[in-house]
Parts: C-alpha cells; sequence; structure tokens
C-alpha cells in the first residue's frame, strides 16, 4: 500500500511476521554501489541537455520532487546494476531462516521497488515518496513507526545512517566512507563490515586511464617534426602541455564512463571498470572530474593561448562524442581520429609551428584506421556473445567486412602519404639522410597489417592503444622507426 503524504511510502509484498529481529538495508552505496538520482540525472541529461533547466527547477521544490521526475521519466534495469554481492549473500541466509528483511532508501519508490522484486528477498520498503525525501532523521522515524520501536538492526554505509545505527541494536556496515566504520563502532555494536571495493591509488588510476596519457605523446611530434628538441624551454612548455592535456583528457574519459554506464556493465571488459564496477561511485567520479578539468585547465595559463583554445575545442568535441556523436555510424570514428589529430595541433600550438599538410594528412588516415580497428574488435566481441546490434551505438555485426575494408586501406593510404612526404623537397631540406626515412614504409605496413591481421583473428583489445602496450612487436617497431629518424636527420 502507499502511505498518505504526510508518511513514508511502505509496500508490503511478503506479510508474515516472526520474533526475529528485523534488519533494514540502504540502498544506495550500500545494497547497490552506486547512486540511483545521479544515475537518473545523468541518463536524462544524455536523451536531452534541456532538462538541466528542469532538473534545477524541480530541485527548487525539493529533492523529493527531483527523485520523482527522474523516475517517471527514467527506468533503471535492475539486473545491469552493481550489487554488493557480500551483502547479498548474507541477506540470502537471512531470508533462508525467516528473517523480516526491509529495504530503506531515500530513492524514490518506482526505483526502489523494481530492485526489490529483482532481488525477491524483501518483505517490504520504505521509500520517498513525491514529497517526502526519506532522508536522515525521517528514515529514522520511519523505521522506528514501522517496527513499534521494537529491536532493529540496520545496514549503511555513510554518515547520515550514523543517526540510525544509535538507535539500532546492530549495525551492518557496508563498503563505508572514510571515517564511517570507526564512527558506527562509537555509537553503536557493529555485527559485521562488508567492503569489497578495490582499494589504493590504482583504483582511481584505472578510472582516469592514466595509461591513455600515452597518447598526448603526440603532443611532441611537431616538437620532432619541426627539429627544435634541443631547446629545453620549448621541451619544459610541451611537458607541461602533455600534463595539463593529460588532466583534461582523464576527466573527459569519466564523463564518458557515466554517461557510458549502462552499456559498460553489459561490455565482458567494461564491466570491470571501476565506476562500472561501483569501486568507484557515481558523485566521486564528478568530483573527481571537476578536480581534474580544474588543474588541467589552471596549467594553461603557463602555455599560449593558441593550445587553450585547442584543448577547448577538444573538451567540446569530446563532451559531443560523448553525449550524441558515439550513436552516429562512421561519424564517431571520424571524431575519435580528429581527437588524435587535435593533439598533434596542440603540441604545434605550445611551440609556435605549424602544422605541415604532410603530418595532417599521415594523422588523418593512420588515426582513422586505429579508430576502425577499435571498433571492429568491438563487433567481434559482440559476435562472439551472439549479439547482432551494439546498444547505444548505430553498428550492426553485419557492418564488419564493410569496416575492416575501410580501416585497412586507411591504414595502407597513410603509408602512402608516408612515401610522398619522403621524396618532397622539404624533406630533403630538414633531413641530412632522406633515403633512410623509406625504411619507415615496410616497419609501418607490417605495423598497420599486423594490427589489422589480430583484429580479424579476434585478439585485438578494444583499445588498439592498450594492445600495442602490452604487444612486444609493437615496441621494437616503434623503437626501430624511432632510430632510423633520428639516423636521418
Amino acid at each position: 500500500m502507499t502511505a498518505s503524504n504526510a508518511t513514508p511510502v511502505l509496500e508490503d509484498v511478503g506479510g508474515h511476521q516472526n520474533d526475529t529481529i528485523p534488519l533494514y538495508v540502504d540502498l544506495d552505496g550500500t545494497l547497490v554501489k552506486s547512486d540511483l538520482l545521479v544515475e537518473g540525472a545523468i541518463r536524462l541529461l544524455r536523451c536531452n541537455l534541456g532538462y538541466l533547466f528542469a532538473l534545477l527547477f524541480w530541485l527548487a521544490g525539493g529533492k523529493a520532487r527531483l527523485k520523482a521526475e527522474i523516475a517517471r521519466r527514467v527506468e533503471i534495469d535492475p539486473a545491469e546494476l552493481p550489487f554488493h554481492q557480500s551483502l547479498l549473500n548474507v541477506l540470502r541466509a537471512e531470508a533462508a531462516r525467516g528473517r523480516p528483511l526491509f529495504l530503506a532508501s531515500a530513492s524514490n519508490l518506482r526505483h526502489v521497488q523494481a530492485i526489490a522484486d529483482h532481488i525477491a528477498l524483501f518483505d517490504g520498503v520504505l521509500t520517498s515518496d513525491d514529497t517526502r525525501n526519506l532522508a536522515g532523521p525521517r528514515k529514522l522515524d520511519a523505521i522506528l513507526a514501522h517496527c513499534n520501536g521494537q529491536p532493529f538492526d540496520y545496514a549503511g554505509n555513510a554518515r547520515p545512517d550514523l543517526s540510525i545505527w544509535r538507535q539500532a541494536r546492530c549495525a551492518i556496515v557496508v563498503n563505508p566512507e572514510p571515517g564511517v566504520e570507526a564512527a558506527a563502532r562509537r555509537c553503536c555494536t557493529v555485527e559485521q563490515v562488508l567492503d569489497d571495493r578495490a582499494r589504493g591509488p590504482k583504483v582511481y588510476l584505472r578510472a582516469i586511464r592514466i595509461h591513455q596519457w600515452l597518447k598526448n605523446l603526440l603532443l611532441a611530434v611537431p616538437l620532432l617534426t619541426s627539429h627544435t628538441w634541443g631547446d629545453w624551454q620549448t621541451i619544459s612548455a610541451v611537458l607541461v602541455a602533455f600534463i595539463a592535456f593529460g588532466l583534461c583528457a582523464s576527466a573527459s574519459y569519466l564523463l564518458n564512463d557515466l554517461i557510458d554506464l549502462p552499456a559498460d556493465r553489459s561490455h565482458p571488459r567494461k564491466a570491470k571498470r571501476p565506476l562500472a564496477a561501483g569501486d568507484i561511485s557515481p558523485p566521486q567520479a564528478i568530483r573527481l572530474m571537476v578536480g581534474l578539468l580544474a588543474a588541467g585547465l589552471g596549467l594553461t595559463a603557463l602555455l599560449p593561448t593558441g593550445f587553450l583554445a585547442t584543448l577547448v575545442f577538444y573538451l567540446a568535441v569530446t563532451v559531443s562524442y560523448s553525449l550524441h556523436f558515439k550513436a552516429f555510424m562512421l561519424l564517431d570514428v571520424l571524431c575519435l581520429a580528429g581527437l588524435y589529430t587535435l593533439r598533434i595541433i596542440a603540441g604545434a600550438e605550445v611551440i609556435g609551428v605549424e602544422v605541415s599538410n604532410w603530418l595532417l594528412a599521415f594523422s588523418m588516415f593512420v588515426f582513422l584506421s586505429l579508430a576502425l580497428v577499435k571498433r571492429c574488435a568491438e563487433l567481434i566481441t559482440m559476435q562472439q556473445q551472439a549479439q547482432t546490434a551494439t546498444r547505444g551505438r548505430d553498428y550492426r555485426v553485419a557492418d564488419y567486412p564493410a569496416f575492416a575494408t575501410m580501416g585497412i586501406a586507411s591504414g595502407y593510404l597513410a603509408v602512402m602519404v608516408l612515401t610522398l612526404f619522403i621524396d618532397s623537397p622539404a624533406t630533403t631540406a630538414h633531413y641530412v639522410h632522406p633515403r633512410w626515412l623509406w625504411l619507415l614504409c615496410p616497419l609501418m605496413l607490417y605495423w598497420i597489417s599486423r594490427l589489422w591481421i589480430k583484429t580479424v583473428r579476434g585478439e585485438m583489445h578494444d583499445d588498439p592503444l592498450v594492445y600495442s602496450l602490452q604487444d612486444r612487436a609493437s615496441w621494437i617497431l616503434f623503437a626501430a622507426m624511432a632510430a632510423i629518424t633520428f639516423a636521418a636527420t
């Protein structure tokens, strides 16, 4: 039944009673390693950025209204959520011996009831309704009213839960926020502590995709092609740009992961990302994203304004890609290729040189090939999972042959551009031994061909950069190409 506006919502689904102590379980951050309000708001904004103004208007009417309006418009599939498996095992054991279990959450009834139905362990739910936000003291009042002042136990994770634990017989502390476990032990009897999160800085480094910072080495390409690598002042400027670009790019990766949470959770590899796995919550990711973006943009004060303009344009394209362009066939791979090339343009702005047409043409083709490698690897993964179409993207498994053909052709066109560059007057003016550069062509042909053969075999990682970092042959080829370039100088 649904309570009146003056009381929290209580949905009874079991109705049986026994003399055991009831256990009330928090939802966000406890049973589910996420935050339904933040997830719902992000999904709503992904559908239409115009909802931003609506969200602010609803929030002005109170958090209960905000949650209700989001829940009316956004469905969250419980099967895709990252549940705390250790807590679920405890709940299954308690339910098996007949203990009353209740889900007590500040989230809206529509989302909470769907999760309770999916778990099929709870005797009822206490939730926020359309006018009352069941958080903090209101949740405690609801629990005390529901159990008629009799003893109860409570499972939670955050500081607002401390007021409930003070009235509880025992506490189950789940993935506690910093300092919460110690505070809980001071105010009540802690029966269990369940913490399944990955710990340490490695989790945050994975979340910001620190390995992707290697892409930012492209900022140094204009430094090499303009033969100005002997100027330490220029090198230090490129290093600052490398850090600034990396911080901002990491912020964009977090945004992308927030937007892609539902799709990532259904992917065999992406489901292990910290956000998708629940090791980092959406609110934590948002705070980290804002901090990285502020630090990165702050560093640009030390660099030319042209670099800042290029970086802002990169962020605009990245956000547009995450929110919109990634859903369109081919447009997404063109965006990915362009984001690589923007790094080279940004590097040129740092040292004040013009990017040659040769370099832009080579970048366009080679990065388009790599972007298509990424998409083809994903299509093969889908095929292995017996799926026919991507989720949230305009791709089908049947598209694979066409994309592979385009990708291989694009890679070979990059090598063709390289050969024309080697034979151009500009090359003979900048290199003492330009003929040595011809050795780059067979090495590039081998590397491109090898990437695509690995892709066709289904041995390619969904990120060709990650694959190259783990591939010894790629490292040998890169070292050989670098040695040849310096020998020709």
